[in-house]
């Protein structure tokens, strides 16, 4: 999974320490989703994209995955 956290948190001036306290992580927690070694929950997706004013498919893509509509 990739982010744009970085970039969203610099348009808004957050530090990870900011963001952090925002959404109710620790910061090492957004340090970890930053470097892609920590998928989030959908609740705390959710929480950041509100935080940084987006929706959690501007913060957050999966690129890497193939995505299809067949129903198994």
């Amino acid at each position: 999974m990739k982010t744009r956290m970085p970039e969203l948190r610099a348009r808004y001036g957050f530090t990870q320490a900011d963001l952090a306290r925002l959404v109710g992580v620790q910061r090492e927690t957004i340090v970890h989703l930053e470097k892609g070694r920590y998928n989030p929950s959908l609740r705390l997706a959710y929480r950041i994209s509100r935080a940084l004013h987006s929706t959690i498919e501007e913060v957050f893509s999966f690129e890497d995955e193939q995505v299809t509509d067949e129903v198994v």
